[in-house]
């Protein structure tokens, strides 16, 4: 009841949100790809993008798994500040993780002196706690100290957030990282040290009109008008009405991709491509992600979505198309609690510029693990479609038509 009491007071919802701009920088990829550093990282590093969604649940109490190599394509960024007076920061808000945390000035990897630390003796209202945070990737570990300040999220002010400080961060992924930190937007008991969430203390200390976020992503290089809002929706980023759709188990955001029942007690295919079935052929489990670029899946109906829309493998994990083929390539339709919901080839190719070569990129990738896991992740190339709304007080996603 409270927080409609508090929606009433606004006269129109999208006055009310507080809105976070977010920018289109290049990804890590790009990065390595154009100082011709990619092939050696990939053959370096295992790409398993599976191994994030394990989470702390097979690590200790202090630990959670969350690969970087997960971020390797992300190219959405925001800015935050932290302290009294305010340290600013690019962080990454994930949806796919669950803690907060910058570089720090106790750290001194070559990643955390490539970017901005969080001076804690510049800070009047800093605490130190004496709990200390380990974060293991697939390419190198974040580990730190947990601490408590003042974090600004737009004009809103967290007071006492708890939050990560690293003290070391090896490998080269961070260091070529255009993001300073990673500002996790998933459910508490997935957070590393049992941490408070950012948004838990958002809704506790009633910071917003609503339990809920949404976030919008332009697809096009150099297109303004990205954001993530926190409190409510902005009707003005999308169209027609939105599908909620029940999370099936709190920790990621993670729904139902389902058969669609039919008055007739027909199933329609959850995963399809000219009304050809790939994958999902009795519901499967998804993560909606706004931490991975990419739609992912098991190997198998993965490896079919790439024949079907001739894409190739080129090198370590990565599949391009012909550019001149995407007027005649196919549309990818996910079936979600009885909403269709179609990809053409402009969505789901990433279109990039490398050294003034054009080239393009499947937004499909594959999971090092079984098919019998039936769990895919929705990503950006999904999220950039399809307006998302993270909805924690009554545990749902909300799904419609971008515009």
């Amino acid at each position: 009841m409270k927080w409609l009491l508090i929606a009433l007071a606004c006269i129109q919802l999208s006055e009310c949100v507080i809105r976070v701009k977010l920018f289109k920088g290049k990804s890590i990829r790009d990065i390595l790809e154009e100082r011709g550093l990619l092939e050696d990282f990939l053959k370096e590093n295992t790409y398993n993008l599976y191994s994030k969604y394990l989470g702390p649940f097979q690590t200790d109490s202090l630990a959670a798994k969350e690969p970087l190599i997960n971020y390797l394509d992300l190219s959405y960024f925001g800015t935050i500040s932290i302290g009294t007076p305010p340290q600013s920061f690019i962080v990454i808000f994930d949806t796919g993780s669950s803690n907060l945390w910058v570089p720090s000035g106790y750290c001194t990897s070559a990643a955390c002196n490539d970017h901005r630390k969080f001076n804690p003796q510049a800070s009047s209202t800093f605490q130190l706690s004496n709990k200390y945070v380990s974060i293991r990737y697939g390419t190198g570990s974040m580990t730190g100290v947990l601490g408590y300040d003042t974090v600004r999220v737009s004009s809103i002010g967290i007071t006492h957030q708890e939050f990560g400080l690293s003290t070391s961060e090896p490998g080269t992924s961070l260091y070529y990282a255009k993001f300073d930190g990673i500002l996790g937007l998933a459910y508490p008991n997935i957070a590393a040290s049992a941490a408070t969430t950012v948004f838990d203390n958002m809704m506790s200390e009633h910071l917003v009109t609503q339990p809920l976020f949404a976030f919008y992503l332009t697809r096009q290089d150099g297109q303004s008008g990205s954001e993530v809002v926190f409190g409510g929706v902005d009707p003005n980023h999308y169209t027609g009405e939105i599908n909620w759709v029940p999370v099936t188990q709190e920790g990621y955001w993670q729904i139902l991709v389902d058969r669609h029942v039919t008055s007739n007690a027909l199933c329609l295919p959850s995963v399809k491509i000219n009304g050809q079935i790939v994958a999902c052929h009795g519901g499967c489990q998804a993560i909606v992600d706004t931490g991975t670029s990419l739609i992912v899946g098991p190997s198998s109906p993965i490896q079919t979505i790439q024949n079907m829309i001739g894409a190739r493998l080129e090198s370590y994990y990565m599949y391009v198309v012909d550019c001149r083929m995407l007027p005649s390539m196919p549309y990818v339709t996910f079936t979600i609690n009885g909403i269709d919901y179609p990809l053409s080839p402009s969505a789901y190719v990433l279109q990039r510029n490398i050294n003034g070569a054009e080239s393009c990129m499947s937004g499909f990738n594959s999971m090092a693990f079984s098919d019998s896991e039936h769990l895919w992740v929705l990503g950006d190339v999904f999220i950039g479609v399809y307006y998302s709304i993270f909805d924690r007080g009554t545990n749902r996603v909300g799904l419609a038509r971008a515009v």
